[in-house]
């Protein structure tokens, strides 16, 4: 773990993994050392920002270096069986189905339970607003960006790539690979907070019908 200065009033935690910013981003949030105003998780990395009227980097730094980083920390990070946890319902109609499953050396049928068993928790969102990535992916269904990305991905697009799972909340250009499609609306800038899906949020993905979608 590295502690870099950030301007006056934030350090940048840099750490190895996926599962490391899940590890410290939920122990920052469970018990923010004093002084603590914001995070903002990435790929590699949590920005932690302060009050320097309370705290500053070297007390800070301290206080980062004291987090528990143990094997209970990590499976309480990305159980994702909480009660809580978003589930979100989807129609494994995706044009890439196929595809993955002849790459990840699966049935489509083992596509899809292998998606839908696993345990997600939003790392941190970025690309577009509202889109969040999803860790917790079935290792055998983690494969590189698709070489030609598509001009137009509908929202709501279910994908995966690279150790990542997400949803794409409005039309937009995009490389991932396209398993389904969900009705279940995730983003909408009228509401306070504008989406379900904020980092450190559980998800589920629960396969349904066509007939069984729902915007609600």
């Amino acid at each position: 773990m590295r502690v870099l200065p950030c301007g006056s009033d934030a350090v940048l935690v840099e750490v190895d993994t996926a599962d490391q910013v899940q590890q410290l981003h939920g122990a920052l949030r469970t018990a923010p050392p004093t002084g603590v105003t914001e995070l903002v998780p990435a790929a590699r990395t949590v920005l932690v920002r302060y009050d320097p009227r309370v705290t500053d980097p070297h007390r800070l730094r301290a206080a980062l270096a004291a987090l528990p980083h143990t094997a209970a920390a990590r499976t309480a990070v990305l159980a994702g069986d909480e009660p809580d946890a978003v589930r979100v319902p989807v129609r494994y109609d995706g044009p890439d189905l196929a595809e993955v499953a002849a790459r990840a050396g699966l049935t489509e049928r083992q596509v899809i339970e292998r998606h839908t068993a696993a345990h997600y928790r939003v790392a941190f969102c970025g690309f577009a607003p509202g889109f969040a990535y999803l860790t917790g992916l079935d290792p055998q269904l983690r494969l590189p960006r698709r070489s030609e990305p598509r001009t137009r991905v509908p929202a709501g697009s279910v994908a995966v790539a690279d150790e990542y799972t997400g949803i794409y909340p409005s039309p937009s250009p995009g490389g991932w690979h396209l398993l389904g499609s969900t009705a279940l609306t995730l983003w909408d800038p009228a509401t306070d907070p504008p989406t379900r899906l904020r980092p450190g949020t559980a998800v589920r993905f629960v396969e349904v019908s066509e007939s069984a979608g729902s915007g609600a």
